[in-house]
């Protein structure tokens, strides 16, 4: 048996089933496509459930794929165990519906036997308990019989709930006797070492029905799945999957930046070496396919791993900045060749660890000093389990994450008391669920009594007037409410403002001025009393049309703006939040670093290519089933009915949407970004304009170059050239009065030393200087210094109201124990500033310039007491 590296397993498998007649599908993403069962790809088959479940049409009848996998569950046994990991790929092939079980396992024995060579007498077989036809398939391929193991239910028969489900065979290699527990009867099944299952064949041929009883499937089904690093194991005969070709590359990189050896006798280290190793596979997968660093779902899943790896990396001794971000290299150079996104996002996924790093660093800092506080604490009053109130303030106020909490006081045999964590976590988000509604909101909602009526009909989408019913009036708490059976008028939602408009009711108009939406119950706020309104009055609802225009081409460009996001920045953006209405749009994405002046004109640029294009907006409902199959876009983690609403900008747009939008991309007149910032961690926001703000927008901007220009007497053409003069003309200025400043301040070197007072034998020199910068005045203590061995100069420099005070040691002073950074902290805090720095040199910032004198007169009495 040929020891092959894990990259030519890989290629062996896809090669050996293109040649039986399948498709060769890349790996789908980490994250699952329409399938809110999963927060993150587990498993080969998980991509592929819809063709197994008939919702969609897979490429091919026949498919094999390696799939890229993460499992979540092993993550606090990673490291300590050679065989646990994160990160795995999946080797499979696949038939919907064509070939089966004798196909399946022929082929499968093929590969093993005379692909990889591996030895017969060395491969045994496991079948579900009642499996007559897959114990003669082995059979007739040669398998003895005694090496055919039966097992039960629980073994190998595979079914989730209710559906497809079927029996499966295992294959098993047998490692020998060293590895085994030396009983009589040992075979696949015994919990010891010797005998490692690589490959199970899924049999998809049963339907489990309500009542428990299973029907057969009209067109069964193969799911066959082998563990890429596992069989790796085996054909290098290695113990561990973190001693195979490609991990074992990756850990050494570790291992000589750490500067220690593997598997040298020091076992936590061997364990820090294992979760850095596993670690950074995962963290560089899961960013290259648009995974985030957050503090839910799986960016959450995501942010652990790269913290853990770095916390270890510090008790691995590793003092460098970003070693992550550097070790990563190691994991692209093993795995870019079959996985070429690894390639291509390269610089990007660097510098996403990199920034994730050096704020957990910060989280590191802070939080380590506080739990050793708790520990000692927990020492004092003998106890063993850290209170859940601790654990929660620790993550909360302090960003440490509670399984880094349980880790570490793991490790010194502390536990934590995660019940009261969970408590006080839910006590939070219960706050801050009840801060999303204001006092006024709660009252008003105590006094209104509306729950039980029928929902609103929205005629919105297509009507903006109409004729209803009163089915509700109230007027209370100074607001005045009207219900009605329908409505044209669009309620606050999904990000987007209410509609404004008028009522009429009996002649009377009333102005709207929210509308909210409970339950599908359409609440219309309007400005005047409703005393006067009665249920069952008639109404004419007039939406302002104008007003929902604005805002309606704002959503609309909103929807082409995420596209654009992608197109320009990477698939990672997704929507974090928005606001739209008729004034403005604001776009909140998932982003890891401010946008360049670049980048932020090629979105514009795209947005107004879509808006040039006269791109028609179609809207549609339809069963979400079908809204997948488009390929719509979903905002994670929002609930959706059967029936949703698709809304299309041409070809280049597809998203889940429920809001108001005009019905082509020509009628957005323009768009114009006028702001990109970060707003959170990870999370930039975008604010912009459409259509008539644009103008608004451009007539500003125009006021302000006529005003420029009537100041520096230009006109508009030339106005750059002259402003570039001015700044050209100030800076030779300003060069011209710093040397004027400084042969000033040396010429009176002299006079500033013998203006100094003695204390105790020490040359005290106090001066404040108007105009000077901070540099002049380290120019001049270097000058002091050389002049008088024992001299401390504090001086404090003026320039528009900016204060800096700088305070310097002489050498043989500081050898004394004076020193200029606790001197000048002191200082400053009297004119209300503070500062810092080493024994020689120190600075500060002030606020107070009356009190100069004063924080001149404390440095006297501080060098007075030494």
């Amino acid at each position: 048996m040929e020891k092959l590296g894990l990259n030519e397993i890989r290629d062996l498998f896809r090669d050996f089933f293109v040649s039986k007649g399948h498709y060769a599908a890349g790996s789908a993403s980490l994250i699952p496509k329409n399938d809110k069962s999963l927060l993150i790809i587990n498993s080969g088959m998980a991509p592929l459930k819809a063709y197994f479940a008939g919702v969609e049409t897979p490429p091919s009848k026949r498919m094999t794929t390696c799939q890229k996998c993460i499992r979540t569950g092993d993550i606090d046994n990673v490291g300590k165990t050679a065989r646990h990991g994160t990160f795995f790929e999946m080797l499979g092939n696949f038939s919907f519906g064509d070939y089966f079980k004798e196909e399946s396992l022929t082929w499968g024995w093929e590969f093993i036997t005379e692909h990889l060579n591996m030895p017969k007498d060395k491969l045994w077989a496991t079948i579900y308990q009642d499996d007559d036809e897959a114990y003669d398939i082995w059979i007739k391929l040669g398998m003895p019989a005694e090496r055919i193991v039966r097992l039960g239910k629980e073994d190998n028969f595979w079914e989730i709930g209710l559906g497809p489900c079927g029996p499966c065979s295992e294959i098993y290699y047998d490692r020998g006797e060293a590895y085994g527990c030396g009983a009589p009867d040992c075979k696949p099944g015994c919990e010891c070492d010797r005998y490692i299952e690589f490959w199970n064949h899924v049999f998809s041929q049963f339907s489990k029905e309500d009542d428990g009883s299973y029907s057969n499937l009209a067109h069964p089904n193969i799911d066959t799945g082998m563990g890429l690093e596992r069989l790796a194991c085996i054909m290098q005969d290695v113990d561990s999957i973190f001693d195979i070709d490609t991990i074992r590359k990756i850990l050494d990189s570790v291992a000589q930046m750490a500067g220690v050896d593997y598997q040298a006798g020091n076992e936590q280290n061997d364990v820090s070496l294992r979760i850095i190793t596993d670690h950074l596979r995962s963290m560089v997968f899961m960013i290259a396919d648009g995974i985030m660093p957050s503090n839910e779902g799986r960016g959450y899943v995501l942010r652990r791993l790269i913290r853990r790896a770095a916390r270890h990396g510090r008790l691995l001794g590793i003092e460098e900045n970003n070693f992550l971000a550097k070790l990563m290299d190691s994991v692209v150079e093993v795995s870019g060749g079959a996985y070429p996104e690894l390639v291509e996002k390269h610089d990007y996924i660097k510098k996403l660890i990199a920034i994730e790093e050096e704020q957990f660093a910060k989280t590191m800092d802070n939080g380590m000093g506080i739990l050793e506080e708790y520990i000692a604490k927990l020492d004092k009053n003998d106890k063993m389990v850290l209170d859940g109130v601790d654990a929660f303030k620790l993550y909360d106020t302090y960003g440490f994450p509670v399984e880094m909490t349980e880790e570490i006081l793991a490790e010194r045999g502390i536990t934590v008391d995660m019940d009261g964590f969970k408590e006080n976590m839910d006590r939070q988000k219960e706050l801050a669920r009840q801060g999303q509604k204001s006092t006024e909101d709660v009252a008003w909602k105590d006094a209104a009594d509306y729950d039980k009526l029928p929902k609103s009909k929205f005629l919105g989408y297509m009507e903006f007037n109409a004729d209803a019913e009163v089915l509700y009036v109230n007027s209370s708490k100074g607001k005045n409410l009207l219900i009605f059976d329908k409505t044209p008028f669009y309620a606050t939602s999904g990000g987007q403002l209410h509609d404004i408009g008028v009522i009429i009711i009996a002649d009377k108009e009333y102005h709207v001025n929210d509308v909210t939406k409970e339950n599908d119950i359409f609440l219309h706020f309007v400005d005047e009393s409703v005393d006067n309104v009665n249920v069952g009055d008639t109404a004419e609802l007039k939406v302002d049309v104008a007003n929902r225009n604005r805002t309606a081409r704002g959503h609309s460009a909103t929807h082409i703006l995420q596209q654009a996001l992608k197109d320009v920045l990477g698939e990672h953006v997704s929507q974090a939040g928005s606001y739209v209405d008729n004034h403005y749009l604001r776009f909140d994405f998932n982003h890891f670093e401010a946008m360049t002046h670049d980048q932020i004109k090629e979105v514009e640029d795209i947005v107004n290519d879509k808006i040039d294009a006269f791109l028609p907006i179609l809207m549609q409902e339809m069963p979400i089933a079908e809204a997948q199959k488009m390929g719509a876009t979903a905002i994670f983690g929002e609930k959706y009915g059967d029936i949703v609403r698709v809304v299309s900008m041409g070809d280049y747009s597809v998203e889940f949407c429920g809001g108001t939008h005009i019905d082509n991309t020509g009628k957005i007149g323009a768009f114009k970004i006028i702001s990109e910032a970060g707003i959170a961690s990870g999370i930039r926001r975008i604010e912009a304009i459409t259509g008539t703000q644009v103008i608004g927008y451009t007539e500003d901007k125009e006021s302000v170059i006529s005003n420029v220009c009537a100041t520096l007497k230009s006109n508009a053409s030339d106005i750059e050239k002259k402003a570039a003069q001015l700044v050209s003309d100030n800076k030779e200025l300003e060069k011209t009065i710093k040397s004027l400043k400084a042969d000033e301040i040396a010429g009176s070197l002299d006079e500033i030393i013998a203006s100094g007072s003695d204390i105790n034998g020490i040359k005290l020199i106090t001066k404040r200087f108007d105009n000077t910068d901070v540099a002049q005045l380290r120019e001049m203590a270097d000058a002091i210094k050389s002049s008088e061995t024992k001299s401390i100069f504090v001086a404090a420099s003026v320039n528009d109201g900016k204060i800096a005070i700088l305070v310097s040691v002489s050498d043989e002073l500081v050898s004394e124990g004076f020193h200029a950074g606790k001197l000048v902290k002191e200082i400053a805090q009297v004119a209300g500033g503070n500062g810092g720095g080493k024994a020689g040199m120190a600075q500060a910032g002030a606020k107070d310039e009356s009190k100069l004198e004063e924080a001149f007169e404390l440095a006297k009495t501080l060098v007075a007491n030494k």
